[in-house]
């Protein structure tokens, strides 16, 4: 039985040989430190989104994975810069890359990434496809900018919250749909329905993604209760303070702005987190953008690729990891 993630597992080999292909392309002098992070796996979800939405409307032949590797490109520069940023240690189990080089070499690695992305697109001759993809890195950028000022802020609301994922996560989703369909020659009501469902897609993986931020490391693979550890104002965090009684909110609110949390408290609040089941209820505000999602489905063809739409929103509402 074909199912999303055979195709995403199948996928993924001619995916990565594309990016090799990439990579081999580039200045010898990037070659290492790209390829560390590049090459280093991922679930390649959104070249499989471009794949199939070029597919969905009529697109077809071996370029279609030169196209699908322009987004993970740009999501692979943003990881260069994100753990800079961070501070992260680790990437997927491997040393980060600023780590294992240096921190000016992680961000010149993923500026060579972007403008590589760039360049490739525009090698298609097409402009709509650039304007696509120059879009989704500048609302990338934005909701990353948002992020870092709202960082160890505790008095932004939910929808501050919100505009901050759609931006860092949503729109890349966004542009991986949107780029197949105007590959393809979608029509301009097709594309805007593709990009929508790509957008809210990406929200609802933002979202679980951060209620798995409290998770066991052992599942997951990434470090637990990451989020308290750079002060993101999250929804699980969110409901957490809310929960509190209030002769300890003040001591929670302090570590919180001055990142004081020891890696006991983060294993014990995590810990409480799963056990009051906020985590549970942060997962599952994210049915709200998958219904979305799966609305703007409705009327578009009835292909093989309509299927793995729909089936990647139960992959979305279902991670583990």
């Amino acid at each position: 039985m074909i199912t999303f993630i055979s195709v995403l597992k199948y996928e993924q080999a001619k995916v990565n040989a594309a990016l090799e292909k990439e990579l081999s392309a580039m200045p010898a002098p990037l070659r290492d430190i790209v390829g560390h992070v590049l090459l280093a796996g991922g679930k390649r979800l959104r070249p499989l989104m471009t794949l199939a939405s070029a597919r969905l409307f009529g697109a077809e032949g071996p370029q279609l994975y030169d196209l699908a590797v322009i987004p993970e490109m740009i999501h692979v520069a943003t990881l260069l810069h994100d753990d800079v940023l961070d501070g992260a240690e680790s990437r997927r189990g491997r040393v980060s890359a600023h780590v294992l080089f240096d921190v000016p070499r992680a961000i010149l690695a993923g500026d060579a990434l972007l403008a590589a992305a760039s360049h490739k697109t525009a090698s298609f001759g097409v402009p709509s496809l650039l304007t696509c993809v120059s879009e989704a890195v500048l609302m990338t950028a934005s909701g990353e900018t948002h992020e870092i000022a709202l960082q160890r802020s505790m008095s932004h609301s939910l929808g501050e919250y919100l505009d901050v994922i759609a931006g860092k996560t949503g729109w890349l989703l966004r542009g991986s749909c949107r780029l197949g369909a105007l590959y393809a020659g979608a029509s301009e009501k097709d594309v805007e329905a593709i990009s929508e469902y790509g957008l809210n897609l990406g929200i609802a993986f933002q979202m679980v993604d951060d209620a798995l931020d409290f998770a066991d490391e052992a599942e997951t693979g990434k470090p637990t209760a990451g989020d308290l550890e750079e002060g993101k104002f999250t929804p699980p965090i969110m409901k957490y303070l809310d929960f509190l009684p209030r002769c300890d909110r003040a001591g929670f609110c302090e570590k919180f702005r001055s990142g004081g949390f020891t890696p006991e408290d983060r294993t014990r609040i995590a810990s409480d987190i799963r056990r009051l089941g906020f985590d549970a209820e942060s997962r599952s505000m994210a049915d709200e953008y998958l219904d979305k999602a799966e609305r703007c489905l409705e009327g578009l063809p009835a292909r093989f690729e309509q299927k793995l739409f729909r089936e990647a929103l139960q992959f979305v509402r279902n991670r583990k990891s």
